[in-house]
């Protein structure tokens, strides 16, 4: 079996400061993202109403997470040393310096699987 993992991390950015977000993400963060992780893809909420069901759904008093975005790491060793080294990276922060809202993050949550044999 392969160590190979995916990190899944949500995010829940303020209604009011979403879209200025949103042109910082689009314009700046995951074009770079992009060519210096192995992103699978970044997904930004673009007001479809989320479906939510089950025996016991649980609302965050947050909303639904308005940003996703997966990556695939090597592994959960190789994650913490890269994500370590992508965040102090001096180009990301010098993107990160031009984050219009770097506290609207209301909720964050990385999540981490792996791919089920199909």
């Amino acid at each position: 079996m392969s160590d190979e993992i995916f990190e899944i991390r949500d995010y829940t950015i303020e209604a009011d400061r979403f879209d200025a977000y949103k042109a910082w993400a689009l314009e700046k963060a995951a074009p770079w993202l992009k060519t210096n992780l192995d992103v699978v893809e970044f997904w930004i909420d673009d007001g479809v109403e989320a479906e939510v069901s089950g025996s016991d759904p649980q609302l965050s008093p947050h909303g639904q997470a308005n940003v996703c975005w997966v990556i695939r790491w090597p592994s959960k060793e190789a994650r913490d040393v890269g994500f370590k080294a992508f965040v102090s990276n001096p180009q990301w922060q010098a993107i990160w310096a031009d984050h219009p809202c770097p506290d609207g993050y209301l909720h964050q949550n990385a999540r981490f699987m792996r791919a089920a044999p199909l």
